[in-house]
């Protein structure tokens, strides 16, 4: 008998026709969440999960016996109750990789939009003025050789390093918690301290993973070390940012501005100070939001649930689980 799989959110056509040829399935293709009474049912004879981003805790996994592997189509799996999913030994797996290049596009145009303060003029142009030649106010940043400091030299970090030097031709600095020196050969990059990154950086980008260590790592300390001509590029995870901390140095005028595609609290709220900043760059957690990023994390993610079902090790396969194949 075939394995049973539910799809809580639409996939593409060629990802479902994928999923078809080795399990039952069936798909909530609506653009709204399944409700909860309909899941649980749901839940009782499936064997395999591809989730939107319901949380997985013991409640959900109580009315899925059956469940063997639940995969995500993200890279976050923030979702997941690892130490529920241990002990009853069930997988998961989430989509590295593919979105890389994607998300490392989203940083320079960030840098371009916040720097040069193309969001404001696009404004401007279209309520009908256009002397901006005249009002320094919309005098931007060079992005070309501007220092560029990058907290989390991960895979993301590699791709904006390589547009950063042979593009745009910036000085890259970087704070990771481990060295790369064959990047800082190749690029002629510098590993510094996390002090000297702020104090030196033109821009700053933040690509770490949120952890205990990594909450609150951009503070009020942080923002005092900052160049007041500096901007603030943050693609990590919302809580990597203190966000009233960001908004009192937006507001003092400490540092010139910030990109933003992650927030504390998502969606946000609309009397959040940071939407009515002309400063501020605020994009809808969309970094690797291009049609053909998120058809290859759909198909990675039926790939996973596919060998996860199959008796197989799955190729993304979560670090906290890795013991359970």
């Amino acid at each position: 008998m075939a394995p049973k799989v539910l799809i809580m959110k639409p996939i593409p056509k060629d990802v479902e026709t994928f999923i078809a040829g080795y399990c039952d399935y069936e798909i909530w293709d609506k653009n709204y969440p399944m409700p909860e009474d309909t899941l649980l049912e749901k839940l009782a004879t499936v064997d395999g999960l591809m989730p939107a981003k319901e949380k997985i805790d013991s409640a959900l996994l109580d009315q899925a016996s059956n469940l063997k592997i639940i995969s995500n189509i993200s890279v976050g799996y923030a979702n997941f109750d690892t130490d529920e999913m241990r002990k009853r030994n069930i997988m998961g797996t989430n989509t590295p990789y593919v979105l890389d290049e994607t998300v490392a596009d989203t940083a320079f145009g960030l840098m371009l939009l916040a720097g040069r303060k193309f969001s404001l003029l696009d404004r401007y142009v279209k309520t009908g003025q256009w002397k901006v030649k005249d009002d320094p106010i919309f005098l931007g940043r060079d992005i070309h050789h501007a220092t560029l400091g990058i907290f989390g030299l991960g895979r993301i970090g590699e791709k904006v390093i390589r547009r950063a030097v042979r593009g745009f031709d910036m000085n890259v600095i970087y704070h990771n918690r481990s060295r790369n020196e064959a990047v800082e050969k190749e690029y002629d990059v510098e590993y510094v301290s996390k002090e000297d990154l702020l104090k030196r950086s033109d821009f700053i980008l933040t690509l770490l993973p949120l952890t205990e260590q990594t909450t609150n790592y951009i503070s009020h300390e942080a923002f005092d070390l900052m160049k007041e001509d500096a901007f603030l590029i943050h693609l990590s995870r919302g809580k990597v940012v203190d966000e009233a901390a960001l908004i009192k140095a937006l507001e003092e005028n400490r540092i010139a501005g910030a990109g933003l595609d992650v927030y504390e609290e998502e969606p946000v709220s609309p009397d959040n100070p940071l939407l009515g900043m002309d400063n501020v760059v605020t994009l809808p957690h969309v970094g690797s939001a291009t049609e053909q990023t998120r058809d290859d994390m759909a198909m990675r993610a039926a790939e996973n649930l596919i060998q996860g079902l199959q008796g197989d090790k799955p190729k993304d396969l979560i670090k906290e689980l890795d013991t359970l194949k």
